[in-house]
């Protein structure tokens, strides 16, 4: 949807278009060169033209940009985006702030949060614009039709072990279909990225303005090959860990914990790998050739153990089971080719 259009800037006399208690403010505007800006879309600035011709408020539009200044965090990012100022974004703010009689971002210097009203029209403004977006979609492609670009965003390993395998016969299901799969194990900024849906596994998402539908749980368990126990010896309790060589994910903090639960405690064991990998499959491989002790998500873990290369150590003490989260930017529903998309990946995580 696009909000404003650039256009050549027009002659000054255009000013007097606007009513004569904002012939200032139109001049003011002429010099700045925004003029362009406001003339040929007056209809987001009602309150300062009242001459025939002119359009009712295109609400949408300022829904639109309102959404994208707060998802964006910033107005110069959203001004980027739009291709606009970032003046322009903050006047056509104003003007909404105004004409609803509320604050609806609290702006500093450095920051920029939404007030209670803010939030309430935040999240009322998507649930209009989805529907407007389903809507259009529906009448352009044909309701219930799966078609169009899907592009999809998930961790290397999650995506390699449980989304690789059942592309070919969602692909075949859908030949009007064209996917872009992003395997990436850092978080991605969904709306830069163009994402219709990121598969994110952690323990809770945090508040935001993307939509997290939680589709599976993860069991993650503790690891080690049948030759490096026969050589270092297999732990009883959580503490002989202590005095193994662990491999470990790649994290921000020098101590890395596990916090297990057994028939009648919990233990956190702080502990320092020796070896450090951001990526669950480079872990299983290590782990298989005997590098270590380390813990693995179930569906890394499971072939490795059921062929016998991975035994599992301490079987009767469970570390925490992250979920699974669909995570879109949409929360009044998903697109066709997203519902179809989760509905294969719903069956390959119980299959």
């Amino acid at each position: 949807m696009a909000l404003l259009m650039r256009c050549p800037r027009p002659d000054a006399n255009l000013a007097g278009s606007f009513v004569q208690a904002e012939r200032d403010t139109a001049k003011s505007l002429t010099t700045q060169g925004d003029l362009c800006y406001w003339f040929e879309h007056a209809v987001l600035y009602k309150s300062l033209v009242n001459q025939p011709g002119f359009s009712q408020v295109d609400k949408l539009s300022v829904m639109h940009a309102f959404r994208r200044i707060v998802e964006r965090g910033s107005f110069a990012r959203a001004a980027e985006d739009l291709g606009v100022s970032p003046a322009l974004l903050s006047r056509e703010v104003k003007l909404l702030e105004e004409s609803l009689g509320s604050t609806l971002l609290t702006r500093t210097t450095r920051s920029m949060s939404l007030t209670d009203a803010g939030r309430l029209y935040f999240d009322e403004a998507i649930s209009i614009l989805d529907a407007v977006t389903t809507i259009e979609n529906r009448i352009r492609d044909g309701a219930g039709a799966v078609r169009g670009h899907l592009k999809v965003n998930a961790s290397s390993s999650f995506g390699q072990t449980v989304i690789a395998p059942f592309l070919p016969g969602f692909l075949e299901a859908y030949p009007d279909l064209r996917l872009t799969l992003s395997l990436d194990d850092r978080v991605v900024d969904m709306v830069e990225g163009g994402f219709d849906v990121s598969i994110r596994i952690r323990a809770a998402m945090p508040d935001s303005a993307l939509v997290a539908r939680k589709i599976g749980t993860m069991r993650q368990r503790i690891f080690a090959s049948p030759a490096y126990l026969e050589q270092a010896g297999v732990p009883q309790d959580p503490e002989d860990i202590r005095k193994h060589r662990v491999v470990g994910f790649l994290l921000a903090d020098h101590l890395m914990t596990w916090t297990l639960t057994g028939p009648s405690d919990t233990r956190a064991l702080d502990l320092d790998p020796k070896v450090r990998a951001g990526n669950s499959l480079v872990l299983r491989d290590l782990l298989i050739a005997g590098q270590g002790i380390g813990t693995l998500p179930d569906f890394v873990s499971d072939g490795p153990e059921a062929r016998g290369d991975l035994v599992r150590v301490l079987p009767g003490w469970e570390l925490p089971a992250p979920e699974i989260f669909a995570v879109t930017a949409s929360r009044l529903g998903m697109d066709t080719k997203v519902t179809a998309f989760l509905d294969h990946l719903w069956t390959a995580l119980r299959s």
